[in-house]
């Protein structure tokens, strides 16, 4: 049976490690706000004061979570970094402008009147939200980073025949009980079944597109689509077919 592919809700949170690491930069930027009694909210007493901070910024974050998965998701269309940073941030900001006046009226008893103010509040709300988000950006890549480096490779390489070893793998092709495998020095049979393979694949950037077939991301040099369906051209001039069942992940992934 093929292996389906996790879907992720945000780069940033993916998996319990994300969004524990998500819900303390919260409460390290909530309690960051309290003591520096930011924003004139130093009427408020103390436990007021972190309870309005803490409430706002989970809300916030959360809020931040749903929304920012078009722009750092696997369906985000790429575009540089620091633009989608902006306009996640602008998109985040304008809706929770509106539940941070109300949270601000009920709690400090504060009323925006005038456009002015309610252009400041705007303002300081997508000042935050962006710093938010960049902090996100930044702890999310070195993460990536240090998981990069210190992870092990994939299991599969060690079943590349001695030919082989050292090569950049390409793709694998079911053939019967065997796979053939396509690599930047060549190909070669080895005895294994493809859905026993696919989770020795795991940390290679690739995906399966077809029962008989798994490619890696770096090695589709050309993707056509006709007559609803779908062709990748590898670098060793391979022709995958992309069969319908996998197409929707790949378009999503922008791979075709």
């Amino acid at each position: 049976m093929a292996s389906t592919p996790k879907p992720r809700f945000w780069n940033f949170y993916e998996g319990q490690t994300g969004w524990l690491r998500g819900f303390l930069i919260t409460l390290a930027a909530a309690v960051f706000m309290t003591v520096s009694q930011a924003f004139h909210s130093n009427a408020m007493t103390f436990p007021s004061r972190f309870a309005y901070w803490l409430g706002l910024m989970t809300v916030g974050w959360v809020w931040g979570v749903i929304v920012s998965n078009l722009f750092f998701g696997d369906a985000a269309r790429p575009k540089p970094i620091w633009r989608r940073v902006f306009l996640s941030a602008l998109v985040i900001a304008i809706p929770y402008s509106v539940v941070v006046g109300v949270a601000t009226h009920f709690a400090r008893g504060s009323r925006f009147n005038s456009l002015a103010e309610i252009a400041d509040l705007l303002e300081s709300v997508l000042m935050v939200t962006a710093a938010m988000i960049t902090i996100n950006v930044l702890v999310a890549r070195q993460s990536r980073a240090t998981t990069s480096a210190s992870s092990s490779p994939p299991r599969f390489l060690d079943r590349l025949p001695a030919k082989l070893r050292g090569a950049e793998l390409w793709g694998v092709e079911a053939e019967d009980h065997y796979l053939r495998l396509h690599t930047s020095l060549g190909q070669d049979l080895i005895l294994m079944r493809l859905s026993d393979a696919l989770d020795e694949l795991e940390g290679i950037e690739g995906a399966q597109v077809h029962r008989s077939w798994w490619v890696a991301r770096q090695a589709v040099t050309q993707a056509v689509r006709g007559d609803g369906r779908a062709t990748l051209t590898l670098k060793d001039g391979s022709q995958v077919p992309v069969s319908r069942t996998y197409a929707r992940l790949l378009r999503a992934r922008n791979w075709i």
